[in-house]
């Protein structure tokens, strides 16, 4: 008996070591927030670096503002020469506006703080993008961002495209792709991070100096359900968003998974982190079409 006991007090003591060497980033006592509901289809959360938390409403034709507890609209479809009918990535530029990924027209959307909205790119080559679905600026303000077309993980005809912000030129930088969905840069690494949604995996690329892309490598895998939207914390540790999955993966930056916490519907679509501490973690659900929020012990890397 005096065995067992100390056998357990030693196994305690190992735990206690282990978890704190090895803390986990996230309390999951505590467990998600919802912050917002009623929501159609919510996407593509960006922070404004202050105050405010931009998303999409996917199948509902509007762009929501979160600020203080509470939800308005700031953009919505209308029958203007201009329009939005479906947006997904958002990302909040050094100029004050809100770029937005709008895969009804294939177009990139540019959105100031009181909803006028303008065509920023409509098409490559003279062809209209296919469905752009994410986007993410570098610390230069030059713009990369997915466009998919075919859900398959056969037909690889989804690309990256980049915008430069000095010439506005666009650039194709990477092509034959199987549904290119989250995309981010790592703080870290500095390299730009891809989920192939259609093969279930995390893919990342060099950024080379003149902004094209090289030693294209997989990351990891995330089978049971697609990889979508991606955020890295300062420390270059990525949350992954597993939509069909029921789960937001935090990975180390080589690749070592950290922890995997459930999430309040089966399709978390993409996360972002914000308020003035970066230490709070949003994420949008599209089966209970809702915003939430959790607090993590590791803060993000202002965008």
């Amino acid at each position: 008996m005096k065995l067992k006991v100390q056998l357990l007090a030693i196994i305690f003591i190992l735990i206690s070591i282990f978890s704190t060497i090895y803390p986990q980033i996230i309390d999951t006592t505590k467990g998600w927030e919802k912050v917002a509901g009623n929501l159609n289809f919510p996407e593509g959360p960006t922070y404004d670096g202050k105050s405010k938390l931009y998303f999409s409403n996917c199948y509902g034709g509007w762009i929501s503002k979160f600020e203080n507890g509470k939800v308005e609209t700031l953009a919505v479809k209308s029958d203007r020469r201009i329009n939005i009918s479906k947006t997904n990535g958002l990302a909040f530029g050094k100029d004050d506006h809100i770029y937005a990924c709008e895969y009804g027209y294939g177009q990139i959307m540019k959105i100031d703080q009181k909803g006028n909205i303008e065509v920023f790119a409509n098409g490559y080559n003279g062809e209209k993008f296919n469905r752009p679905n994410d986007l993410i600026f570098d610390e230069k303000g030059n713009l990369f961002f997915t466009d998919p077309k075919s859900y398959d993980s056969n037909i690889l005809d989804g690309r990256v495209f980049f915008i430069d912000k000095k010439s506005d030129q666009i650039k194709l930088i990477a092509d034959s792709l199987a549904f290119p969905n989250g995309i981010n840069i790592s703080p870290f690494d500095k390299r730009l991070y891809v989920c192939e949604s259609a093969k279930h995996k995390i893919i990342r690329f060099d950024i080379k100096a003149d902004s094209l892309l090289t030693n294209k490598t997989d990351f990891v895998y995330l089978p049971g359900g697609d990889p979508d939207g991606i955020e890295f914390d300062e420390k270059g540790n990525i949350y992954v968003a597993h939509y069909g999955g029921q789960a937001v993966y935090i990975f180390s930056p080589d690749g070592k998974l950290l922890q995997k916490i459930k999430t309040p519907g089966l399709k978390p679509t993409n996360l972002e982190f914000g308020d003035r501490d970066l230490k709070t973690l949003y994420l949008t659900e599209v089966e209970t079409n809702s915003l939430y929020s959790i607090r993590v012990r590791i803060p993000g890397k202002k965008k």
